[in-house]
């Protein structure tokens, strides 16, 4: 049974001791949303209050929609997830010749989590982006590590659509084939008039003051010839957090980090993973590609973040020691969940074990890559 009560009593005190500004948090349960909460102004000017509709940049969290858009698609096209990348996408030279899965591509082994200095194109440029892949060189040999892609795993998993799906984009494919039909309150790029105007405005954070877990990561990202400085300038442009407001990104339809949704929106896409991909009684997603978000790719030490990670085909899981024990416990308990948080806060996950979907949306950003107290406090109340 899930205490609603702790949960609005850690929900307020974001607000009240934590200095959120607004926020939206949707929990469902077997495929019903039993939580909803919002809270604050979508504006620092306290102009536009927060409710259950307002969409919010998402940053990172877009990952976890893009997924599946690209799992459907190589579904459509009879392609399975351990084929090779460079059957359809030959001139790209991490896959050739390389043995690189598209199940290794998206748990974040190709690679390519970077373009070295005097190969970025701007991140507006799909085409150049590509152009740039086709001539760069992976950072390590794909499938012996994992490195998290923090830009250019949306570039490389939106070109794989495209080439698999008669040129259309994956946020076309998403916004039209998946999210559309469902019902699902997530854009990534396409926004309409409405959807501009109830989305909240992002705010950068007001400290810089990394978690004791990333620490090493901050330094390295510090280090303008590093791996991590390099994964989080490529592509180029997009160089300020405020520059995720700016509608010319939003529209873009950035697969890695421009997706724009409500938080009831995000947790219903989990619900129907946490459910095994059926919504109402029907089958939505096949069970390869629920198999796919679920099934662990790759653990260990993460090349970019420096700490410990673990990447499904798509998503992130808590990883776990040599007792099976959890390092961290961003998704919770359960060892089935997998999800994918945003920088500054941002956080969403499945829960099959328990059908359980969670979701959190805010504006105020925080210090930190992975998910900080305002959503993980929450996590810790579904559950309590």
């Amino acid at each position: 049974m899930i205490n609603t009560g702790e949960i609005e009593r850690v929900f307020s005190k974001n607000f009240e001791e934590r200095n959120e500004l607004g926020a939206s948090l949707s929990v469902w349960k077997d495929g019903e949303e039993i939580v909803s909460l919002h809270r604050g102004w979508q504006d620092r000017d306290k102009t536009r209050e927060w409710d259950t509709h307002t969409m919010a940049p998402v940053w990172s969290s877009t990952k976890g929609p893009a997924a599946i858009a690209t799992l459907m698609a190589l579904h459509e096209a009879k392609i399975g997830i351990d084929s090779q990348v460079g059957k359809i996408w030959p001139e790209l030279p991490a896959a050739r010749g390389t043995g690189l899965t598209f199940a290794q591509l998206l748990s974040h082994q190709s690679g390519l989590p970077a373009l070295s200095p005097d190969n970025r194109s701007t991140i507006l440029s799909h085409p150049g982006v590509c152009s740039a892949f086709e001539q760069q060189e992976p950072f390590w040999v794909p499938g012996t590590g994992h490195g998290y892609h923090p830009r250019t795993i949306g570039f490389l998993v939106d070109e794989v659509v495209r080439r698999v799906s008669s040129g259309t984009s994956l946020g076309k494919f998403w916004n039209e084939k998946i999210a559309k039909p469902l019902g699902i309150d997530f854009r990534i790029g396409g926004l309409s008039a409405d959807d501009v105007d109830r989305t909240a405005t992002i705010y950068p954070p007001k400290i810089q003051r990394p978690p004791k877990d990333e620490v090493p990561f901050y330094r390295a990202l510090a280090q303008p010839d590093s791996l991590a400085q390099g994964a989080f300038s490529s592509p180029g442009g997009m160089r300020a957090l405020s520059d995720i407001n700016k509608l010319e990104y939003l529209q873009a339809g950035l697969p890695a980090l421009g997706g724009v949704g409500s938080a009831r929106g995000l947790a219903k896409f989990y619900s129907i993973l946490a459910n095994d991909g059926i919504r109402d009684g029907v089958r939505v997603f096949p069970k390869s590609v629920v198999d796919a978000a679920r099934t662990k790719q790759t653990d260990g030490e993460d090349l970019v973040l420096a700490i410990p990670t673990a990447f499904t085909a798509g998503f992130m899981l808590d990883p776990v020691d040599e007792r099976g024990d959890k390092w961290r416990r961003l998704f919770g308990a359960s060892r089935s969940t997998f999800g994918q948080p945003g920088a500054g806060g941002s956080h969403a996950f499945a829960d099959p074990e328990n059908g359980i979907a969670f979701a959190y949306t805010m504006n105020q950003m925080e210090s930190g890559v992975l998910p900080n107290r305002k959503s993980l406090d929450l996590v810790d109340a579904v559950y309590c």
